[in-house]
């Protein structure tokens, strides 16, 4: 049995390094500055002999409920309701304020075990003001340093305390009925999720969209334009098949990103890309390929990950010929992903996401085939023999054999004597073969030369 803690508190008292404390890696992002932090994230935490899920949450403010900040507090309000248990974090040095008092009668309501955690407390230091928290009717609070590490041991004996029955079990299932990896049956393959990336520029519906999928206001949304900050992971079933959702932060032109904190978020934005199967690319199908698409286009095709195109709001245009048009414009911008499915989507109404999803899985085989190197060289025959590279300097290229070296994507290796001198014209030719021939639409390509060294050659 597992269960889940949501960690709460006011803006800027360190719930988010409490979270990459816990999970062991700096998945949320973390700055001096206040409300940094506006979904909520999941990640599995480890204390001890513990695993758990473990919730980072934007931090409460008292706000109308159609503001951003009201919007953020119901995205809080639902991880208590979720939750078997509650860090309640203030900060040591400034003491109690009067918005971790407002806050304390809220998560009270809610219910369940609290760990009162007085974070920023190095060495002791500011403990004479975290003893103000007695009066937050939450227990003893507890020194701690989510920065430095320090209270571990502490925050471990009063979550076993906390959920003495949820604690007990998950070390007996540990320490008992786990087996051992050399235990797995023979042949049993454990299926992963297929781990897809939404990206686009800001205010594009990413959020809305994966809202939409999950059938729920799973993600923060408005129409603040870059409302994501965190590249945020959730897990989801597809038809019975497990996907892994990121959502990533809006990508704008490099030279008007200044703000640090933006920075960041598309730097989170970027390694999500790098560790995702299929990105897909979601374009407003109002104004289509603006050139910050075209330059997120390209760094999906320099990472290498598969690539479907969703059109979204295709609510407000619904024109058959308008799809045709924007097909036919995708063929010259995509031309080194060339066939790359294009889905029209309305991340408001639902429209088109089972044909979104059928695209990922089906980009997702592609970009993970694999070809033998009989069938390579049969085709690379005929094409050399229609089409044979062109004399250097009096010399023709000689192409031996070419073979697939490895694939996530497809790379192909070709063999023969003075590669190194091939026109990329050349290889843009068998590239667009081998992606017609073994029908490899919408995936990198990848082709790198192996020269034979020539041993009359003594210069």
């Amino acid at each position: 049995m597992t269960f889940t803690v949501a960690i709460v508190g006011r803006p800027n008292v360190g719930k988010s390094t409490l979270f990459n404390r816990l999970v062991g890696k700096k998945l949320a992002l973390v700055d001096d500055r206040p409300g940094v932090t506006r979904d909520r994230r999941e990640g599995e935490a480890r204390l001890g002999d513990l695993e758990f899920t473990i919730i980072d949450t934007a931090g409460l403010e008292e706000a109308k409920e159609d503001t951003l900040l009201g919007r953020m507090r119901a995205q809080t309000e639902a991880a208590l309701g979720d939750a078997d248990a509650l860090f309640f974090v203030i900060d040591a040095r400034a003491g109690v304020t009067p918005a971790d008092r407002h806050f304390a009668d809220l998560v009270r309501r809610a219910g369940k075990p609290v760990i009162l955690l007085a974070n920023k407390a190095e060495g002791r230091q500011g403990l004479s003001e975290a003893y103000e928290a007695f009066g937050l009717g939450l227990g003893d609070p507890l020194p701690f340093s989510a920065e430095h590490g320090e209270g571990l041991s502490d925050l471990y004996d009063a979550l076993r305390e906390a959920l003495p029955e949820q604690t007990a079990v998950a070390a007996a299932t540990e320490d008992e009925f786990e087996p051992e990896a050399d235990e797995t049956a023979e042949g049993e393959t454990v299926e992963r999720p297929l781990r897809v990336a939404v990206v686009g520029r800001p205010n594009a519906g990413k959020s809305t969209l994966i809202n939409a999928m999950l059938g729920e206001d799973r993600l923060l949304t408005g129409p603040e334009a870059g409302i994501t900050r965190d590249s945020i992971g959730i897990e989801w079933q597809w038809r019975g098949r497990k996907v892994k959702l990121f959502d990533t932060a809006g990508m704008r032109k490099r030279a008007k990103v200044e703000d640090k904190l933006e920075k960041l978020s598309v730097a989170d934005g970027l390694r999500a890309v790098k560790f995702a199967e299929v990105v897909v690319l979601l374009l407003d199908a109002t104004i289509p390929f603006e050139k910050q698409d075209l330059a997120i286009l390209s760094i999906i095709e320099r990472e290498g990950r598969a690539l479907v195109i969703a059109l979204n709001k295709w609510d407000l245009v619904g024109d058959p010929a308008v799809l045709k048009t924007i097909i036919e414009d995708a063929q010259h911008v995509t031309s080194n992903v060339r066939g790359t499915p294009i889905v029209p989507v309305s991340a408001l109404t639902g429209q088109g996401i089972d044909r979104l999803m059928e695209a990922c899985f089906k980009a997702s085989e592609t970009w993970s085939a694999r070809i033998s190197t009989g069938r390579l060289n049969k085709w690379l025959e005929g094409v050399l023999d229609r089409h044979p590279p062109p004399a250097v300097s009096g010399r023709r290229i000689k192409i031996r054999y070419m073979t697939q070296a490895k694939s996530r994507p497809p790379h192909f290796a070709l063999f023969g004597n003075q590669l190194d001198a091939l026109p990329e014209s050349y290889v843009r030719y068998l590239v667009n073969g081998l992606r017609e021939t073994f029908d490899l639409p919408g995936t990198p390509i990848r082709v790198s030369m192996r020269t034979s060294d020539n041993p009359y050659d003594k210069s």
